[in-house]
């Protein structure tokens, strides 16, 4: 699978570009799955729930299924695991968008806005390949429009080796 990321620091606009890039890759044709690192738990689940109940019992796993999707949860109980952990377990797509593991060695977009108060983390890592900003930057590597989707896409399409459609 191609694994591409989006990183920046917070409110820089990476969730935003994020969405718009699946809905323009989705529509040239390629299948898109994401990963989003947070930094808080995450529970799908509410106590007193049938399947919160599960969990609480000691389950390792448990899937919440339904007519249009079904949701697993995994409880790791441990540090928590690391991005080639969660790619092993994902299904084959054309192209896994990840948004934050930015310390992370795989190649990856700079979200960049001046308002979100942060330096560029791009200088301190090679394999940012590129910068998305609303700025004009002085950049060793390509500065691109953050509101300018196809461009992007176009650039992580070609990064990847996946054909423009």
């Amino acid at each position: 699978m191609r694994i591409y990321g989006v990183i920046g620091w917070k409110n820089a606009g990476k969730t935003s570009l994020m969405e718009r890039l699946v809905a323009e890759i989705t529509a040239r044709g390629h299948s898109v799955s994401t990963v989003k690192h947070v930094h808080h738990d995450v529970d799908l689940d509410q106590p007193g729930k049938d399947s919160f109940r599960h969990r609480a019992a000691g389950a390792r796993e448990v899937v919440l299924a339904s007519a249009h999707r079904f949701a697993l949860m995994h409880e790791h109980r441990g540090p928590e695991p690391d991005l080639s952990a969660i790619l092993a377990r994902m299904a084959p797509v054309d192209l896994i968008l990840v948004e934050g593991y930015k310390r992370d060695a795989h190649a990856k977009i700079e979200v960049f806005r001046r308002e979100a108060g942060h330096d560029l983390i791009q200088p301190s890592d090679p394999l940012v390949r590129a910068v998305a900003s609303d700025l004009a930057l002085e950049l060793p590597v390509p500065l691109l429009d953050l509101n300018n989707t196809v461009e992007i896409a176009n650039f992580i399409l070609a990064e990847v080796g996946l054909a423009a459609f």
